[in-house]
């Protein structure tokens, strides 16, 4: 597959900006998977294009204020985003760094309010080790002066409503860069008016970090290496996905991070884990039926994703179809179902 392939024009006044005011009358577009068909509705009425037995997968990560602005001792800015804790040394963290240069091993990064991290090594190029210099847990310093990492195409700066509106409702497990914005436009509300529908829900967890977005850019899509990504699956969905096979339901995963999960799984048989694993057009599922996503940038992964589950053709003619009329793209905007 050309790199060319994941390819689509995106009217940049498309992009949301701003979340929807209430979260479950997001437009949602439905695609049926094997003839193209496609119609218009609004998430809020999920469960008509849904029925008795089936089974949705959240993921219930939750995101962290994970981009930290700091400033050289020689005043140069440096802005951080914390990606997860690093194996060694204790309470260090890996980092992705935005600076004009390289930051070298044991430079000091001071934050506005006095506290200070300090460089103590790489884990690959561009992606620095941190620990704190004065004692301060990493963790604390994030929850003091850390913003949410909003993605790079919402262009404004974040604000206070983001740390609300930028999380799922079900958001439980802290540990996610990004949100898994598919899951966005669920509500307490909604979730019960499904359960008592017999559409159950389960919960699953994968720390979305930036891998997820890093665009593609090798000439050829299947060349691409995306980075691990922990997740973990527990007992009681398995046990939830079981009952469902047996009962004739569908497993309808909720975000292209739920997918990868569940395929990972179906894959390794692991239930815990990093994965690695980059679904593109020509992989076979074997766990998921439909799913619930939002609309994707060019030369993503995430479009590679729902390209494989419902074919190139189809996912473009529903893009433009989408553009047509004037969904709202990317985390902030509408949804899709793929059934």
């Amino acid at each position: 597959m050309r790199l060319n392939d994941l390819d689509y024009d995106l009217p940049e006044e498309l992009i949301a900006q701003e979340p929807n005011p209430n979260r479950a009358d997001a437009r949602m577009l439905v695609l049926n998977r094997r003839s193209g068909e496609i119609n218009h509705s609004r998430f809020y009425k999920l469960g008509r294009h849904l029925r008795d037995g089936d089974l949705i997968v959240l993921n219930d990560t939750r995101v962290f204020p994970a981009r930290l602005t700091t400033h050289k001792e020689s005043g140069g800015a440096v802005e951080l985003l914390l990606v997860r804790p690093a194996e060694a040394p204790a309470g260090a963290w890996i980092a992705l760094a935005r600076t004009h240069r390289p930051l070298r091993e044991g430079l000091r990064l001071m934050l506005e309010n006095g506290r200070a991290l300090r460089v103590v090594g790489h884990s690959r190029p561009g992606r620095p080790i941190v620990t704190s210099d004065d004692g301060t847990p990493i963790e604390s310093m994030l929850a003091e002066a850390g913003v949410p990492a909003l993605p790079h195409y919402i262009r404004r700066p974040p604000g206070p409503e983001d740390l609300t509106d930028y999380q799922t409702v079900y958001a439980e497990k802290l540990g996610a860069v990004a949100a898994p914005t598919a899951g966005l436009h669920f509500t307490d509300e909604l979730l019960t008016e499904l359960d008592a529908a017999g559409i159950r829900n389960a919960r699953l967890t994968l720390h979305i970090g930036p891998g997820t977005f890093t665009p593609v850019r090798a000439p050829e899509v299947e060349g691409h290496s995306m980075e691990a990504e922990w997740y973990t699956i527990p007992p009681a969905t398995i046990a939830a996905i079981e009952f469902t096979r047996r009962i004739g339901g569908r497993v309808i995963a909720v975000g292209t991070s739920s997918t990868r999960a569940l395929e990972s799984y179906a894959v390794t048989g692991d239930t815990e884990g990093f994965t690695g694993l980059f679904i593109f057009p020509g992989f076979r599922f074997k766990l998921i039926d439909a799913m619930v996503t939002n609309f994707h940038m060019p030369r993503t992964t995430v479009l590679a994703l729902v390209m494989a589950l419902a074919g190139r053709d189809h996912i473009l003619a529903a893009y433009r179809d989408a553009i047509r009329h004037r969904y709202r793209f990317l985390s902030y905007g509408d949804a899709m179902l793929i059934v």
